[in-house]
């Protein structure tokens, strides 16, 4: 029926669309009436999993605006285009809609499809795109589903009659519109039998409850099969299996092995486990239904007894929690009682026993023997409270117990406790006097100010018992301690801040300790001009610095004193130091150094430069040792620094004075490290030589003969000292190069001889100038002699190139030495 109305509205499309012409009214009629094909044209309706054959037709699309140019249709969307695929199709000329397979409703119950038309001639669109949609109508193809199929339950065998014992839930994918996805449950079948199992159903679940109670003596599984049947053509039918496990619970009472037990205890004794009693019981062990609870009934009034259960064992442990007097009771009788944890539930016949039905738990006699021991004697107050004043002088009597000791009258008094050793005690009377100052600041008094002595007595019996008494003495604090700084060192950020926090203690307790005025020391102008204090009172104390500070060590001084004017000087050590970003001093970063390319080079540079100055020296040190002065020539050395004949003057030839006991060198003889023989012609004599303060013998002898007169000491121009050419030498004169220790003699001996020659002269004796080293090691001056022609003194203006040679080693020399002439 839907089918013919559809192809009636498309025909009459068709033929609204014949009458097209040039009218404007008429275009805009035939406009709307376009529009109205572009809805979405009526539902059509296939039913689910159809056995064919297929294809089977199932619609047909049809469009007037193609009548002279020829169409061809196109459809999309849902099981088309979309999934399922290749469910549908249409035939592109005739506009006939197929299906092409079977379809589950379960899967998609509603297909959405998209229709176009398109000309034969151009492949464009002719008219706006149509819809229609394809509902899957449903069949009973699905059976209800337990979810889950099987189950298993524990169920306590006290469980209550009537209370649920397991829901069972199941469900229909079919549609829930229909008959099809309704269904009933129903109990199939039950073992055993009894107690009867009841199925309730409420909408998709069942619940299942037992009528009567269960035995596990008797029965413990249960096999139950559930069915959900639905209401669809034809009726569908599944199964849930349920498993009830029965769980044993407390349906025997324990009882007692015994009806009476016996034992025995010291009075006065505590003591765990002195007596344990046995029960039986038939629920299963470890559970609730068989672990036993004990009570004592009787014969307990003064709560001197307890009874517990051993978890292991099952047993009842009687234990003593208060000591029993001999004196008043010599047996006690005791009634127990045992219980289990889970109360009792009786089933006879499947059917629940009333409570009041139920056995009354059973009972057993305990019988207690106390055997007669020494009583310790009894303080008539266990804790005692003292109250003092700290430090308050020794000798004071604090405290003088009472006791009492029914069965001795012989008691000893001991001190048991004393941690600081502050008490002493009278053994006779027990009486505590104070043997120290007690200092309330001490680390054993506790931070409530309390001292703690324990005290005993003792008894004469035997064996001897001891009664103990604790004494706690309170004490009041008084201003004993000065203030303190909480940390001497502190640390100032100088890159940072100005300002650090010092903060002070007091021992002792208000109003005797803070807060606390702080100031500077007056007298120290340094400190006030680099600090101040800011804020200057309460527990803590600013400290600024005024100015910037260098990174130093800095020590301050300051008073800080308590609410009762007591006073105490402390010293602060400030470290100023860079922080970085941190709260501590930055460690010093590593030495280290980089070359760049110019330090580099400077670096190859002086390495070349110092290699060419060792090569400068070896090749001079061999250039000297490979020259050669002739023995020939009219060249004669001079001595000419000679000290004798001095003139009558007070001033001295030499600018300076010379230390006494000093060695004097000539230039030239230091130079060259020459040892010459003396001037003049002296017979063989013994000479005193001083060589470092020591005094040796020497004996020498020289043969020349000479006149001559005497030189300046200054290196000057020989023309200038008086050297005149009437003043002609005969030299025949022998030299050779001694050891430097030999050098040093000859010229001690040269001195002695000048020495005793200028008896004239005292006041300008000649003296010793300072040892300067050992002189130049060039081996060429080695051996070397001299000939003197006698010619006159003249040539030594002009020592011409034969002299060079030697004067400019000798010059390099000076040079090297720092030599001045």
């Amino acid at each position: 029926m839907r089918t013919c109305f559809l192809l009636l509205l498309v025909a009459s499309i068709a033929l609204a669309e014949s009458f097209h012409g040039k009218h404007h009214i008429r275009d805009k009629r035939e406009l709307l009436q376009r529009a109205k094909r572009r809805w979405v044209l009526s539902t059509i309706e296939i039913e689910e999993e159809d056995p064919g054959p297929y294809p089977i037709e199932i619609s047909k699309m049809f469009n007037d605006q193609t009548a002279n140019e020829g169409q061809y249709y196109q459809i999309s969307g849902s099981g088309v285009t979309e999934e399922p695929l290749e469910t549908f199709k249409i035939d592109a000329k005739t506009g006939i809609v197929y299906a092409l397979k079977s379809v589950d409703r379960e899967f998609l119950s509603l297909f959405h499809i998209k229709f176009d038309i398109f000309s034969s001639m151009t492949g464009k669109t002719i008219d706006k795109q149509l819809a229609f949609d394809v509902q899957i109508k449903d069949i009973n193809d699905n059976a209800p589903v337990f979810s889950p199929p099987t189950m298993e339950v524990d169920v306590p065998e006290n469980m209550q009659e009537g209370k649920p014992l397991v829901n069972l839930k199941a469900d229909d994918i079919d549609d829930s519109e229909t008959d099809n996805s309704k269904f009933t449950f129903s109990l199939v079948s039950q073992n055993p039998t009894m107690p009867k199992i009841e199925l309730e159903q409420r909408e998709r679940v069942a619940v299942l409850s037992s009528k009567g109670c269960f035995d596990y003596n008797k029965e413990k599984k249960y096999d139950i099969i559930v069915q959900a049947k639905d209401h669809g053509t034809p009726s569908l039918t599944s199964t849930a299996h349920v498993t009830l496990n029965i769980v044993d619970t407390n349906n025997h009472p324990p009882m007692f092995e015994k009806k009476e037990y016996q034992g025995q205890v010291d009075e006065a004794i505590i003591k765990d486990d002195i007596l344990r009693i046995d029960v039986v019981d038939k629920d299963t062990p470890n559970t609730p239904g068989w672990r036993a609870k004990y009570s004592i009934i009787s014969g307990n009034e003064d709560r001197n007894y307890k009874i517990d259960t051993d978890p292991i064992t099952n047993q009842g442990i009687l234990s003593v929690i208060k000591g029993k007097d001999f004196e008043r009771t010599h047996l006690a009788h005791l009634r127990v009682e045992v219980q289990n944890e889970e109360p009792l539930v009786l089933c006879k016949d499947y059917k629940v026993v009333d409570a009041s039905k139920h056995p009354a738990p059973d009972t057993a006699d305990i019988t207690i023997k106390v055997i007669d021991v020494n009583d310790a004697p009894v303080y008539e107050r266990e804790v005692v409270h003292l109250y003092m004043k700290e430090e308050e002088e020794p000798g004071k009597q604090i405290f003088t117990p009472t006791i009492t000791d029914a069965e001795s009258d012989a008691v000893r008094h001991v001190v048991l406790h004393d941690p600081a050793a502050w008490v002493a005690i009278d053994k006779t009377t027990g009486t505590l006097t104070s043997t120290q100052k007690m200092d309330r600041e001490s680390s054993h008094v506790d931070e409530n100010g309390v001292y703690k002595v324990l005290v005993g007595a003792i008894d004469d019996g035997e064996p001897p018992a001891t009664g103990t008494c604790t004494i706690l003495i309170h004490l009041k604090d008084v201003n004993d301690n000065k203030p303190r700084l909480v940390n001497n060192g502190v640390i100032l950020c100088g890159n940072k801040a100005q300002k650090i926090i010092v903060e002070a203690t007091d021992n002792d307790d208000p109003p005797f300790s803070g807060p606390f005025a702080f100031s500077l020391e007056d007298d120290d102008k340094t400190v006030t001009q680099q600090w101040k204090l800011d804020p200057s009172f309460g527990e803590q104390a600013g400290l600024i610095s005024l100015t910037p500070l260098p990174y130093h060590n800095y020590s301050i001084q300051l008073l800080i004193q308590d609410q009762q004017s007591m006073v105490s000087r402390e010293t602060v050590e400030v470290m100023v130091c860079d922080c970085g970003e941190g709260v501590v001093c930055k460690t010093r970063d590593p030495l280290s150094s980089s070359l760049g390319k110019a330090g580099i080079g400077l670096l190859f540079l002086g390495l070349l430069l110092f290699l060419l100055l060792i090569a400068v020296l070896v090749c001079n040190c061999n250039a000297t040792n490979m020259v050669m002065v002739p023995e020939e020539g009219n060249q004669t050395l001079i001595k000419y620094n000679q000290e004798g004949g001095g003139s009558t003057c007070q001033t001295s030839d030499v600018d300076h004075v010379v230390p006494k006991n000093t060695k004097v060198y000539s230039p030239v003889v230091d130079m060259m490290n020459l040892n010459m023989t003396s001037m003049g012609t002296c017979n063989t004599r013994d000479t005193f030589i001083s060589n470092g303060g020591h005094t040796r013998y020497n004996t020498w002898n020289t043969s020349r003969t000479n006149t001559y007169k005497p030189m300046r000491a200054h290196n000057t121009p020989l023309s200038e000292q008086g050297v005149s050419s009437t003043h002609n030498r005969s030299y025949n004169r022998s030299y050779s190069l001694w050891s430097n220790d030999n050098i040093a003699g000859q010229i001690d001996r040269r001195l002695f001889v000048i020495n005793g020659t200028q008896v004239d002269h005292p006041v300008y004796p000649p003296h010793e100038y300072a040892y300067e080293g050992q002189g130049s090691k060039c081996p060429s001056l080695d051996k070397l002699s001299l000939g003197n022609p006698g010619e006159e003194l003249t040539f030594l203006e002009d020592l011409e190139p034969k002299f060079r040679t030697l004067a400019g080693i000798c010059g390099q020399t000076i040079q090297e030495k720092n030599i001045k002439l």
